[in-house]
């Protein structure tokens, strides 16, 4: 995707959504830009309105107020089988009593084209999802992964010009999930098609997206790429779903035209250029948030660090690739996550043992 495909083609525009369910709003006056041949991931909890929007789209909800906007046409009283969207379930729905063939032929067969014509779309869709050579396969004789691609197949056969996607992976055993989240991203980008993606899965949406909206209580929270929302979360709760963040508290302790002086629980005095204060944030009582990779192990005494400080570890998680630490902070009774990735040779502290911490300023960052 392209950022003049990003500014001057969206496909699906939202304006002024919202839905109730009796007494509960569910969706709360969204209004959000897609845009053609991107990947983006509605990012939520349970309960927080993302699937409903989803519904919404593909026709299957009606909002109690806004206006849809596909292709740059109204949805407004579009029945969802007149729409140029499809949708690919958390089930499947693969139909048992038919081979994988038939189950991918199903659209075109309703639309009574040539059975030439039919067989040769679907030899080539199921070529796209690897599935080559399947065509006359028994449903039941499929393992999940092969189920997952037979929806996928299905509902791209018809050409659709969004492709929505409800937790499409979740059934799935985490190696197999992130087989098809690599092969969810080459068929998009091979086809060129808008895939919209609900998800729970915060390193599902960060690897396969090109733009994240994070949603809560029916609000998008944030919106911006992995990269931004990652690096820059806005808030404490968007910091807290998106990966493992460590929190402090912090205090204005001086002003400048460009700067604020924070005094730092444990760590001391931090300066911060004004433009990386949130709006609206009390200076009297912050939030300091900073990654577990954003703080160093410093293995050589020698070795130099812009601030450093003593801990003892209190935890060891490892992963293999890489190792978590529970270090607690000096003159403190609070705990810290810090993770090294585990390179050739490189020791793995154990519990009780004293550890030498170096960190910058600027990985620390202030939130709502």
């Amino acid at each position: 995707m392209t950022s003049e495909q990003n500014d001057n083609e969206q496909m699906v525009e939202l304006r002024g959504i919202r839905k109730s369910f009796g007494d509960l709003e569910v969706v709360k006056g969204i209004d959000l830009n897609i845009a053609k041949g991107e990947f983006f991931s509605l990012l939520g909890p349970s309960g927080c309105g993302k699937t409903t929007l989803l519904r919404m789209i593909a026709g299957l909800e009606t909002p109690d107020d806004g206006t849809i906007v596909i292709s740059q046409q109204s949805m407004n009283g579009v029945d969802a089988n007149k729409r140029p969207t499809n949708m690919v379930f958390q089930s499947y729905a693969i139909f048992p009593h038919l081979n994988v063939g038939e189950n991918v032929a199903y659209g075109l067969i309703k639309q009574r084209l040539p059975k030439a014509e039919i067989r040769q779309r679907v030899d080539a869709m199921l070529k796209m999802v690897d599935l080559d050579g399947y065509y006359n396969r028994p449903s039941y004789a499929l393992s999940g992964g092969q189920r997952q691609r037979v929806a996928l197949a299905r509902a791209l056969i018809l050409e659709p010009k969004v492709l929505l996607l409800d937790e499409p992976l979740s059934a799935l055993d985490k190696k197999l999930r992130e087989q098809m989240q690599d092969e969810l991203r080459r068929i998009q980008r091979t086809l060129g098609i808008t895939f919209i993606l609900v998800t729970h899965d915060q390193e599902e949406a960060l690897i396969m997206s090109d733009r994240i909206a994070v949603m809560f209580d029916g609000n998008i929270a944030q919106l911006g790429t992995p990269k931004e929302i990652y690096d820059k979360p806005l808030s404490k709760r968007v910091a807290s779903f998106i990966g493992v963040m460590n929190f402090l508290k912090g205090k204005c302790v001086g002003e400048t035209k460009t700067d604020i002086k924070v005094e730092v629980a444990t760590l001391g005095q931090v300066s911060f250029s004004r433009d990386l204060v949130p709006e609206g944030v009390s200076l009297d009582h912050l939030n300091i948030g900073f990654r577990p990779e954003m703080f160093t192990v410093l293995y050589d005494k020698k070795e130099k660090a812009e601030n450093t400080f003593m801990s003892e570890v209190k935890n060891v998680d490892y992963y293999g690739d890489m190792t978590y630490y529970t270090l607690a902070l000096p003159n403190s009774d609070m705990d810290i996550t810090v993770s090294m990735r585990n390179t050739s040779g490189r020791y793995v502290y154990g519990l009780g043992e004293a550890i030498r911490v170096g960190w910058r300023s600027s990985s620390l960052l202030i939130l709502n």
